[in-house]
């Protein structure tokens, strides 16, 4: 089970992964038991699946929260496992950076402008989803198995022959 706030208490400029069923929504902590987030119009506390929607939007608002209106009865833990890959911002930049996306309306994009990214950006100043490349290298992986299947059947249908066969006039088989 994920770590909770009864377990582990954030600090100001700390990601907060929250487990939304088939997805992760994505928080910075900023003190005080607020949160700033990228919230589509579906994202809410329980969502789960319904969220998904949030695939159609284009648009979501930056909106500054109580963290527990936003993880609502969700797991959650804090997760800054980029600090290993990236440096982290000052976090007076990243606190006064995130603050002024405060009531922002910003372009949503579930692959370049999601929550996590919006988040990873003001952390590190790099825009990153790990939850978006995992997804990518499985479907990734899908195509090379399923490209693999069609080399396969193209390979066997060479060498056996697929394909139909007319007859000529003299009755044989070209």
């Amino acid at each position: 089970m994920a770590p909770t706030l009864y377990d582990e208490k954030p600090e100001p400029g700390d990601l907060i992964e929250i487990f939304r069923g088939n997805y992760q929504h994505w928080t910075l902590y900023i003190g005080d038991g607020f949160v700033i987030h990228l919230a589509p119009p579906s994202e809410v506390p329980g969502a789960s699946s319904n969220s998904m929607m949030s695939v159609l939007s284009d648009k979501a608002k930056v909106k500054k929260e109580e963290i527990w209106d936003v993880v609502g009865h969700d797991q959650w833990c804090i997760n800054n496992q980029l600090d290993q890959q990236y440096k982290v911002r000052p976090i007076r930049e990243i606190l006064r950076n995130a603050q002024a996306y405060v009531d922002q309306e910003l372009p949503f994009c579930i692959f370049k402008g999601n929550c996590e990214h919006f988040v990873t950006e003001l952390r590190y100043g790099k825009a990153e989803s790990r939850q978006v490349q995992q997804a990518v290298e499985t479907v990734g992986m899908a195509a090379m198995v399923g490209f693999g299947v069609l080399a396969v059947a193209g390979v066997a249908a060479a060498i056996f022959g697929g394909g139909s066969k007319k007859k000529n006039k003299e009755g044989e088989y070209k």
